[in-house]
């Protein structure tokens, strides 16, 4: 299962942030490292296509597509040399797909430190590049020797060279306008800032309306970032109280009390989703409408062997149909008889929401 990370100083709300994604048990207390072994749990992806398409199917069970959450201990000033939990976070950080950046942007009494969310992302900026650049120094001299004898090796000692010179500047990967071809070749190296980033800011429960203007400004700070990082303002607690009430409508109506709507934590999950480059295709019917996990660009097989590997080894055909069209006609058969399903070969690159069935043969 793919998973992103929690990151951030100590006592920014990431573990009440874990909590309130995967409704885990991570201790949230005002003092630093609080959290020093991550957290791992499993945070449910939201998704109203599949639940309308559930509700048409009459559907015994729905079940929505999930990622893993990593609540990671707090990161301090000096990380990348041993500071804090030092090593420790960084080992931790490297096994996660994406990152998610908690700013602190509240203020407390009770917790020492900045409420200035650039001053947390400077600090995070500065120790995840500086212990990439540590890492890049000792792979390109490496690479740079290897390559005199092996010309395969030219292009890695270039994208290494690459990202030297930016990192040497405190300049995350995610901000050097680096080509896909680039981040590809450096993907092996596991590098922290070759990722993409959502960025949380965190306001206090006394602080709602300030959400807007804090996301725009630091928003602004990434203007050189491109796509790779999106930026949502939320009050954590808040969200999290929220997320610890079982009655959906409940729910609901008290984030509509503050005038949050549904809540940013929903819309935090599937962002974190589309981060990781992840897609959905569903299956419905009776007895379940699911929601299927697919890399953006994967074909039809690719798609069916999500399912089943014989559904990808002995594929046929995929009938495929957008979610809201099913929905326009009410049902499979009915989509079929006015020809609204297509039939898809091999070569079919899945979209999101699309809705699709497989034949096979093993």
């Amino acid at each position: 299962m793919e998973r992103f990370g929690l990151v951030g100083l100590p006592n920014a709300g990431k573990s009440s942030l874990y909590n309130a994604l995967t409704g885990g048990g991570a201790l949230a207390a005002p003092y630093p490292f609080a959290t020093k072994d991550p957290n791992i749990g499993v945070a449910m992806v939201p998704d109203e296509r599949l639940d309308r398409l559930a509700a048409m199917s009459a559907s015994k069970k729905t079940i929505h597509a999930q990622v893993e959450v990593v609540d990671i201990g707090g990161l301090v000033e000096g990380a990348s040399t041993g500071e804090g939990l030092g090593n420790k976070f960084l080992a931790n950080i490297r096994e996660v797909d994406a990152i998610v950046f908690v700013l602190r942007a509240f203020e407390d009494d009770d917790i020492v430190g900045s409420s200035d969310p650039l001053e947390h992302l400077r600090i995070v900026e500065i120790e995840l590049a500086l212990a990439d650049l540590e890492t890049v120094e000792k792979r390109l001299k490496q690479t740079e020797r290897a390559a005199k004898l092996d010309k395969t090796m030219v292009d890695e000692a270039k994208a290494l060279q690459v990202a030297y010179e930016s990192l040497s500047e405190g300049l995350p990967l995610y901000r050097a306008g680096l080509g896909d071809d680039v981040r590809a070749t450096l993907a092996p190296h596991f590098l922290l800032t070759n990722r993409r980033v959502l960025v949380v800011v965190n306001v206090g429960e006394d602080d709602l309306d300030s959400i807007p203007e804090k996301e725009a400004m630091v928003a602004a700070e990434f203007n050189d970032a491109g796509d790779n990082v999106e930026v949502i303002g939320m009050c954590i607690q808040l969200e999290a109280e929220a997320a610890a009430i079982t009655d959906p409508e409940e729910r609901r109506e008290i984030l509509e009390g503050f005038g949050l709507g549904e809540g940013a934590l929903f819309r935090m999950v599937r962002s974190a989703y589309h981060l990781l480059g992840l897609r959905t295709f569903m299956t419905t019917g009776d007895k379940e409408s699911r929601a299927w996990t697919f890399y953006e660009g994967s074909t039809a097989p690719v798609c069916a062997g999500r399912i089943h590997t014989d559904f990808q080894r002995g594929f046929i055909r995929a009938e495929v149909i957008q979610w809201d069209e099913l929905l326009k006609h009410g049902s499979w058969n009915a989509a079929k008889d006015v020809g609204r399903m297509r039939v898809e070969g091999k070569d079919y690159v899945a979209q999101d929401g699309d809705v699709m069935e497989f034949r096979f043969n093993v």
